[in-house]
């Protein structure tokens, strides 16, 4: 039997979450030497890992944090939603959240990379996976900058974490409106902030398309650059946000719902888990 304490065992089952009898088998295994035992658990979780790897990830959850001029939205993927409800997932995702914050992260790539005490948020993942039975993706983030914020996340299920997220970075002093703003690109789902963002070449396709469908539909030819045009306003609508009818009152653009608030967005993220 190796040498090893009870206070051991407690260490290396806080350390990596594991269970008693993997803690004492892997304890026994490593002779008592704790960092040795360690490290033949995450091995151990590693492979089982590297089995998972082609696995799809449709559950999770969205979370944000605030940190000065900045916000950062997060998207933390699962396989079930069984796991995606359990709390050591959720803290998961705070304390994965918290590391990209405090490292300044832009990219998942910077915050897979970003410190978690001795080990990295890549590591942390593995282990939790590993702990878990199930593949975790860190799968976006998105920081933003600007004056002010509004953050929404919506839970689709009761019994489920967040799953659509929002920020909105704005200038002005309606907080109100912002939040109802941000209300509303979780359910419309905009893909561009104005017109003007939208690709030349994206414009160009729709164009084409609504122009072609037109002439199946047998429209007069002179009629065409006006059906054209109005089809691709309506192409507008749907992607960019200032151009949307706004989901509390459809009379009105979001613009002009800014435009009365005396505010201006300057940017905007959503998630939806699995999406």
């Amino acid at each position: 039997m190796a040498d090893f304490s009870l206070a051991d065992l407690k260490t290396l089952r806080e350390r990596l979450g594991t269970g008693m009898v993997d803690s004492k088998n892997a304890l026994v295994e490593a002779g008592g030497d704790l960092e040795k035992a360690t490290e033949l658990l995450r091995l151990k979780g590693a492979k089982g890992n590297a089995k998972r790897a082609d696995r799809s990830t449709s559950e999770g959850l969205v979370a944000a944090k605030e940190n000065g001029t900045t916000t950062t939205l997060i998207e933390l993927d699962c396989e079930t939603d069984f796991v995606a409800k359990g709390e050591k997932f959720v803290k998961l995702g705070d304390t994965v959240l918290d590391a990209a914050v405090a490292a300044g992260a832009a990219t998942v790539d910077e915050a897979l990379a970003a410190k978690i005490g001795t080990q990295t948020v890549a590591e942390l993942i593995s282990d939790e996976a590993a702990v878990l039975g199930e593949k975790i993706v860190l799968r976006r983030l998105f920081a933003i900058d600007a004056e002010k914020f509004s953050v929404y996340l919506h839970k689709t299920n009761k019994d489920l974490p967040p799953q659509v997220g929002v920020v909105v970075g704005y200038t002005g002093d309606d907080a109100e409106t912002a939040r109802s703003i941000a209300q509303h690109i979780s359910f419309a789902d905009p893909q561009y902030l104005s017109r003007d963002d939208v690709p030349a070449d994206v414009v160009e396709t729709e164009r084409r398309i609504v122009e072609e469908i037109s002439r199946n539909e047998g429209k007069p030819e002179a009629a065409l650059p006006k059906i054209i045009e109005g089809r691709v306003t309506g192409y507008f609508k749907q992607v960019a946000l200032l151009d949307q009818d706004y989901a509390k009152d459809n009379k009105l653009s979001v613009a002009k719902v800014l435009a009365e608030a005396g505010l201006t967005v300057t940017g905007f993220a959503r998630f939806k888990v699995g999406a």
